[in-house]
């Protein structure tokens, strides 16, 4: 793709209008500015990464004509006067197919333009079509891309329905997304498709659990060690920082060091459990990739001897999913995404299976948009961490972005000293490390969340 480039710069902007030509869609313009560029040799000599501050090489009167032609798209094209062939002809299609609107003529038919025409793009009534379709834009586009195209055919053409057909999964490709949207058709999908959602599900999990688990294990076995302290530790297992700390009252300036009186030192990880960690994950349509994502860890934690794990999902009900940790699939198929919210029902059901609050780290995991009783929810959150109680929320766990979430509510939490933040898979685990040794937790840029 070529965005961060001169020439991704100079064609996203409308040299008539200064309109942006992109601003209708979220694949379109990356689907036709990158893999769309990339379809012949031509376009593979004009394709650069040079920085955006470097100038480009210079691009053709016939190549930039080609690129407006494949980001205007079907009718709205007409008044280049380029003509599409072959490969782009068909790379064409396939985006009009999802992102057409319809007879509009010059800009406002074009993919990013905001005319005042009804969107009528389709991809035909029968599954044999779309499978096809699916088909072309993984031949044409990369898997990136794809993802996206996918998800906006979902929202925009209604395609929920579809894959409830074994065909249509197999054709799709798999991610986080699609995921959240199986579970949600979990409860209408005929027992025909349920075999084949379970495998795409299955992949997609196990794509997750290799990247995530190692680093995980990794962070969180270090935090455990570094947690239990012992006051005679052997030299190679002494704390140097924390034992110059604790002894700076013994600092000699003439000699310019600290005498110790008292080492402290890392203790090793025995076998026994060492913390109790509850996830409470909100499972409202809205969650549904922290819910993914967050099962996939829960699997990760409760295969650490050292780590009791507990999983516990709600909406207006509490279901306990722990005995199908094992099985993150299982836990998955065992949500129901949608309905209402009531944190503080959750809240006291985790509540109720603390035994050893010094010892526990509790993971709340939502948007925050209660439905229950809210001085009810904030007071067991006092209460939990007046006991000892490590608590985190989260306003989302995905790489989605600033999520959407009930500003009042967080501002409640942070005040009450339990800041919400959303937290992206990859800083997971340094969350939990920093909980589970109760130092203070790497909080992203808050401001970027507003």
């Amino acid at each position: 793709m070529t965005t961060g480039t001169e020439t991704t710069t100079e064609t996203t902007t409308d040299p008539d209008t200064g309109a942006d030509a992109g601003t209708g869609t979220d694949a379109t313009t990356d689907a036709t500015m990158g893999a769309g560029t990339g379809t012949d040799a031509t376009a593979d000599t004009n394709t650069t990464t040079t920085p955006l501050h470097s100038p480009a090489p210079a691009c053709s009167a016939a190549e930039r004509l080609r690129r407006w032609r494949l980001v205007l798209g079907g009718a709205g094209a007409d008044g280049t006067g380029c003509e599409l062939r072959g490969r782009d002809a068909a790379m064409d299609g396939a985006l009009e197919s999802l992102y057409g609107q319809g007879r509009g003529g010059g800009r406002e038919g074009g993919r990013g333009g905001e005319g005042g025409g009804r969107r009528t793009a389709g991809l035909g009534a029968s599954a044999p079509g779309v499978a096809r379709w699916l088909g072309d834009i993984r031949t044409y586009f990369p898997s990136s891309v794809v993802r996206v195209m996918q998800r906006d055919a979902i929202d925009r053409l209604g395609l929920s329905a579809l894959l409830l057909e074994p065909e249509m999964l197999e054709a799709v490709e798999a991610d986080v997304h699609l995921v959240g949207t199986l579970l949600s058709l979990n409860k209408v999908m005929p027992e025909t498709t349920r075999e084949t959602a379970r495998a795409v599900v299955r992949r997609v999990v196990e794509d997750l659990e290799k990247r995530l688990a190692t680093r995980t294990r990794a962070t969180l076995t270090g935090a455990l060690d570094r947690s239990a302290r012992i006051s005679r530790p052997r030299h190679r297992d002494i704390d140097w920082d924390r034992t110059i700390r604790a002894n700076l009252k013994n600092y000699l300036p003439e000699y310019g060091t600290v005498v110790p009186e008292r080492l402290i030192g890392y203790g090793r990880a025995a076998r026994s459990v060492k913390k109790d960690v509850v996830l409470c994950i909100d499972q409202s349509g809205s969650m549904a990739a922290s819910v993914v994502y967050a099962s996939v860890f829960g699997a990760v934690l409760a295969s650490m001897r050292a780590i009791d794990t507990r999983l516990v999902v709600f909406d207006t009900s509490v279901v306990d999913l722990t005995d199908q940790l094992d099985d993150p699939v299982e836990v998955l198929f065992g949500t129901q995404l949608g309905g209402g919210t009531d944190i503080n029902r959750a809240l006291a059901y985790c509540q109720s299976r603390i035994s050893r609050p010094a010892e526990t780290v509790v993971v709340l995991i939502s948007d925050l948009y209660e439905g229950g009783i809210r001085d009810e929810m904030l007071k067991r959150v006092a209460a939990m961490k007046a006991s000892g109680v490590q608590f985190v929320t989260l306003l989302a766990l995905s790489d989605e972005g600033a999520p959407a979430y009930d500003r009042e509510h967080a501002a409640a939490l942070a005040a009450l000293g339990a800041p919400a933040f959303a937290c992206t898979p990859d800083l997971f685990p340094e969350v939990m490390a920093a909980a589970i040794e109760k130092r203070p937790l790497p909080i992203p840029d808050m401001t970027e969340q507003r």
